[in-house]
């Protein structure tokens, strides 16, 4: 089976937020990955924000890990932020309408405002 090409760190700039600093690609190899860091950003956390800016690739199962995680902090009544998409990204977003939900942010200190 093939391995995920991902590493999560997950940071906390205040008790309200937890940040995932995403890197490599995102791709449904690395489920168990994310959602690790999920499970360590939303511990007690009312918003997560997704850090894309070493993203490197992603392909439609990470789209749908994406709609995963939001459900999932949805049922948390948390909500997903983003921020660091290039224009290629940000336009499959629009695409998918994931960005409808997950609202997109051009900086780190523009998301943790919006929170």
């Amino acid at each position: 089976m093939p391995e995920a090409k991902i590493v999560l760190n997950v940071r906390k700039p205040n008790e309200a937020v937890g940040v995932i600093d995403i890197e490599g690609e995102v791709t449904a190899f690395g489920e168990p990955v994310l959602m690790d860091a999920y499970s360590t950003a939303s511990d007690g956390t009312k918003a997560i924000v997704l850090n894309f800016t070493g993203l490197e690739y992603m392909n439609s199962g990470g789209i749908g890990l994406l709609v995963t995680l939001l459900i999932r902090a949805q049922r948390q009544g948390q909500r997903l932020l983003a921020y660091g998409l290039n224009d290629h990204y940000k336009q499959i977003f629009q695409i998918t309408r994931l960005n409808e939900a997950i609202v997109i942010y051009d900086s780190e200190p523009a998301s943790l405002a919006a929170v």
